[in-house]
């Protein structure tokens, strides 16, 4: 990293978490961020649920919620992006402070709650989206929604035709009882809604499931089996986690998700044990930022990767050190192809 994109970063780790976070933002959407577009090699390339990705290295939901990005993102090396999580109406989310930077801990704690302009005006960026990326979207619901699965399907209906693929996200801690959609029964009703949307797309989209990862294993295997009934492409695993375990920083109390480093052994157990209980493609997410521990998750069982927390240390230009360390990796133990090694090492993590 060159001395001037250290101080940029330092400067931003100055200012408040989410000021920061709308700066850096603004900054892609000027061209500042990093240019050349996505890492490609024969070895990197990924096909995912009908997907053909240049590399496993994706960017997650939550960094760019509208959509307001996408020419500066497509201009990194992620191989995917996803945007979102947008919901049907627009909502401001849950009450100021939400977002903070957990720097001994290489973390972050957000109790956004689907802060977003809603499905129309993610719709009109999506529909000027930059050629040749993949794109996806984080499907949400409204906080005072009476039917969520109704939202969910709403949005996907009207962004549909501008995506390559969509997220349906009943994973996250910062909205009253979305979590409660992972139970077998409701999770099965609102794939069904979900999938009967897609099926009336003029062209219908893989379409990906992201958990929680605090969950037992019988809930895992429920998921699973939903999953498997309904026709989903993938599963992400995972969103972040309400645990607190081993934190040092002064504001581990604070409420909402925690993401980052602390997350990466919680969600890369549950990442191994889910591939034992299904055949689904599935992303590995959750404390990834070094080569070393996207290899691992590939490793354990994810067929592609997401970043976020960890561009909040090491900024944009990391998904292309992931991207070339992951390469050198896989050559070294002799993997012609991400494919190759996709659960190897899944014993380390059972």
């Amino acid at each position: 990293m060159s001395g001037a994109k250290r101080l940029a970063l330092a400067g931003l780790r100055r200012l408040d978490p989410e000021r920061a976070h709308g700066l850096a933002l603004s900054a892609l959407r000027a061209g500042l961020g990093p240019r050349g577009g996505p890492v490609r090699s024969p070895r990197l390339a990924v096909s995912l649920a009908g997907l053909s990705l240049p590399n496993p290295v994706g960017l997650a939901a939550g960094l760019d919620k509208n959509a307001a990005a996408l020419d500066g993102l497509a201009r990194c090396a992620f191989g995917w992006v996803e945007v979102g999580a947008v919901t049907p109406r627009p909502q401001s989310g849950n009450p100021r402070p939400r977002l903070w930077r957990l720097t001994e801990d290489r973390a972050a704690i957000n109790r956004f709650g689907f802060n977003n302009e809603g499905m129309e005006a993610a719709a009109e960026r999506l529909a000027r989206r930059p050629a040749g990326q993949c794109l996806g979207l984080n499907l949400g619901a409204n906080k005072d929604s009476a039917d969520r699965a109704g939202d969910f399907a709403a949005v996907l209906t009207r962004c549909g035709p501008h995506i390559d693929f969509a997220t349906v996200n009943v994973s996250s801690p910062n909205t009253e009882k979305l979590r409660d959609l992972q139970g077998r029964a409701a999770l099965a009703a609102l794939l069904a809604r979900v999938q009967e949307a897609n099926a009336a797309l003029p062209r219908p989209l893989p379409i990906l499931l992201k958990i929680a990862p605090d969950l037992t294993e019988a809930e895992l295997a429920d998921i699973a089996e939903a999953a498997e009934e309904a026709g989903i492409a993938g599963i992400v695993a995972t969103n972040t986690t309400l645990s607190r375990k081993g934190l040092r920083s002064a504001d581990a109390d604070k409420p909402g998700g925690l993401s980052g480093a602390p997350l990466f052994e919680k969600s890369t157990r549950v990442l191994a044990r889910l591939s034992t209980l299904t055949a689904l493609p599935l992303i590995g997410v959750g404390g990834i930022s070094t080569a070393q521990e996207a290899y691992a998750k590939i490793r354990a069982g994810a067929s592609a990767l997401q970043l976020y927390t960890a561009l909040i240390y090491r900024g944009p230009a990391l998904a292309r050190e992931i991207a070339l360390g992951l390469e050198a990796l896989l050559k070294r133990d002799g993997f012609a192809s991400v494919s190759e090694a996709v659960g190897t090492g899944r014993g380390d993590w059972l």
